[in-house]
């Protein structure tokens, strides 16, 4: 089934025509990166017929038309956050039948309750951990998730499954998928931004880039750690020619890849090429006034707070309200980009800081989008790659739990102050109403006004799809 035809071929005077727009010294990843460009000869980018990233018709009415995921990479424990299972503690040291599951290190240890307490919030009555304060005030505003489950409890694969629906780095990100079936809102910014407070981890492209769809699907990764909107996107400015030298540049050109297009009819990684220099030349006057949070006032800075990743969240409220289509916003730490993962050791230490540091962001996020009319087209999303065990690694630590975690949504068309699905008594599996990665996508797309069955690729003889053979839209949580 190929329901999202291919971007529409034109002539390659108009292709070369629109790249007269011009060009920087831009070289985000993803969207120059010349592996990325390539694409199957039977998908080929131009720049001309309104572009690859020219907004597209969705295949109904969408709930949503954006997508901020908040990715919490390693692993948040469900009953040390928002999955309250106070049988833990009445059991304490115990091993029931039902959690002697293996993990990934196989611990046998018993159970172990969690250093948190635990608070009523909200008209929802919403049991919320200590650690988050802050997103229990909105509790009111967000759909919770209890029974999700993925394949296997190692992170690479997980993070892969999250965020490519798939275990291998092969596949295109959900970001790209989205872009591919929507485009975006705004010619002058990326159709899809992925953020964390550090430089790029090393490795993990995969995870927002275009896989095998065409390269100007790609994510653009943004390091947020300085703050500074001319140093947030390297090589961002062209400090060596004035706009109207760089237009000459750029005409000249024009002028030899015409020929060059003349001489071989076809190329499809030219033309990519094309289309991103044209984003690139406009994307350095965008891409500083997008990113110039200093321009907020007093009072918003103050309500988001001072962490680096509350900054990354008033950031990605910018973003979508200037027609970003996906923000995916990672919560990375110095060093570590799984930073949930420091829960093997110490759960009380590691999540209470983990948690400070975006929890304000988080539902300053959701009252912001909120008051200001784009959280009910604004779909946010929360939650790691799996969960933690309800029993102990070592003393104070948890093991990895791919059997039941929690995710949760606000805005964008779901059900608020509502709770779906659940785990054992214990928290250890999903047993209610569970949801399977596949299933989290498919229903996110549907927000989105996509039927996930249709929105496919041809490659290497088949047709692709984010949730690859499976998945069912959770309808219970759709308002």
């Amino acid at each position: 089934m190929f329901h999202r035809d291919p971007v529409p071929a034109v002539t390659r005077r108009e292709a070369l025509g629109r790249m007269g727009a011009g060009f920087g010294t831009l070289a985000l990843s993803g969207m120059l990166n010349q592996d990325l460009l390539a694409a199957p000869s039977n998908n080929k980018i131009v720049a001309g017929g309104g572009g690859p990233l020219a907004p597209k018709a969705p295949h109904f009415a969408p709930k949503a038309k954006h997508i901020i995921q908040l990715f919490m990479p390693g692993g948040p424990s469900q009953v040390d956050t928002f999955d309250y299972k106070p049988e833990i503690k009445k059991h304490e040291g115990q091993r029931p039948k039902i959690v002697d599951r293996k993990t990934l290190r196989n611990t046998k240890n018993g159970l172990m309750p969690s250093p948190f307490g635990f608070k009523r919030y909200g008209k929802c009555g919403k049991m919320v951990s200590d650690i988050f304060p802050e997103v229990g005030k909105v509790v009111d505003d967000i759909c919770f998730i209890h029974s999700c489950h993925t394949d296997i409890p190692e992170h690479a694969g997980a993070i892969h499954m999250m965020n490519l629906g798939h275990l291998q780095p092969s596949r295109p990100s959900m970001g790209a998928w989205l872009v591919y079936g929507l485009g975006t809102e705004n010619e002058n910014l990326p159709g899809f931004v992925a953020m964390s407070p550090r430089a790029q981890p090393r490795g993990k492209l995969s995870n927002w880039g275009n896989g095998f769809l065409p390269g100007a699907y790609a994510g653009s990764y943004v390091n947020i750690q300085r703050m500074k909107p001319d140093e947030i996107l390297k090589n961002l400015k062209n400090t060596n020619l004035s706009r109207q030298d760089q237009r000459r540049q750029v005409d000249l050109l024009t002028q030899l890849n015409q020929l060059q297009l003349e001489k071989v009819e076809q190329d499809r990684q030219l033309e990519a090429s094309i289309q991103a220099m044209e984003m690139a030349f406009r994307m350095q006057f965008a891409v500083p006034e997008a990113f110039d949070v200093e321009s907020e006032s007093q009072a918003t800075k103050e309500m988001y707070g001072n962490s680096e990743y509350a900054k990354g969240c008033l950031l990605a409220r910018r973003l979508i309200e200037r027609g970003v289509r996906m923000v995916q916003l990672s919560h990375s730490i110095s060093g570590y980009d799984i930073a949930w993962d420091t829960g093997h050791g110490d759960i009380k230490g590691g999540h209470a800081a983990l948690a400070k540091a975006c929890d304000q962001g988080i539902a300053a996020l959701i009252k912001d989008l909120k008051q200001r009319g784009l959280l009910d087209e604004t779909l946010v999303v929360w939650g790691g790659e799996f969960g933690r065990a309800p029993t102990s690694e070592g003393k104070n630590g948890r093991d990895h739990d791919h059997y039941g975690f929690t995710m949760w949504m606000a805005g964008g068309g779901v059900k608020a102050g509502y709770t779906h699905g659940a785990t054992d008594i214990f928290g250890c599996s999903a047993v209610e109403d569970r949801v399977h990665v596949h299933d989290l996508h498919a229903t996110m797309l549907h927000l989105m006004g996509i039927d996930h069955e249709k929105l496919t690729f041809r490659y290497s003889g088949r047709d692709y799809r984010l949730t690859d053979v499976y998945g069912k839209v959770v309808n219970e949580v759709i308002a």
